[in-house]
């Protein structure tokens, strides 16, 4: 298993994470396309999990908002792998990328479904339930300085 990165989204790790996407928001949860795919695409880094065959297991992007806050994205994880730890490999591969960077803090707008997933993470709710295509999230931000 390995993970990597790319802010090019001309290489096969954006088009593998791409597709991963696709398959868990839109066709999984009916997210409009045009909500999935948006303008912050090319501004992103967008981190990819694969398996010892190059199958793409999870994905997730990071989007600096600020010089300290970094904030994470469309994370993601194959139907047939979840609750197997993927989703904790490439979360911490994402925070150790932040850290290394210089970013004290990373927030996200978490699934209602996928709070307990980060709070393991050490992430905190903060503020109320607001929807995003149609599904419930809150707000959650994790000090990594």
């Amino acid at each position: 298993m390995y993970t990597t990165h790319t802010t090019d989204t001309q290489r096969l790790i954006y088009s593998d994470a791409l597709a991963l996407r696709k398959q868990v928001f839109i066709e999984e949860q009916q997210v409009p396309p045009e909500r999935e795919v948006d303008t912050d695409e090319q501004k992103a880094i967008h981190f990819v999990l694969y398996d010892e065959t190059n199958t793409p297991l999870a994905t997730v992007r990071l989007l600096p908002t600020n010089y300290y806050t970094i904030k994470v994205q469309r994370m993601a994880v194959a139907k047939h792998v979840r609750k197997k730890g993927y989703g904790k490999v490439i979360m911490d591969e994402a925070e150790t990328y932040a850290k290394k960077r210089g970013f004290q803090k990373m927030a996200l707008g978490a699934q209602i479904t996928a709070r307990q997933f980060y709070h393991h993470l050490g992430y905190q709710e903060e503020g109320d339930y607001f929807l995003d295509a149609g599904i419930q999230h809150i707000t959650m931000v994790k000090n990594i300085a």
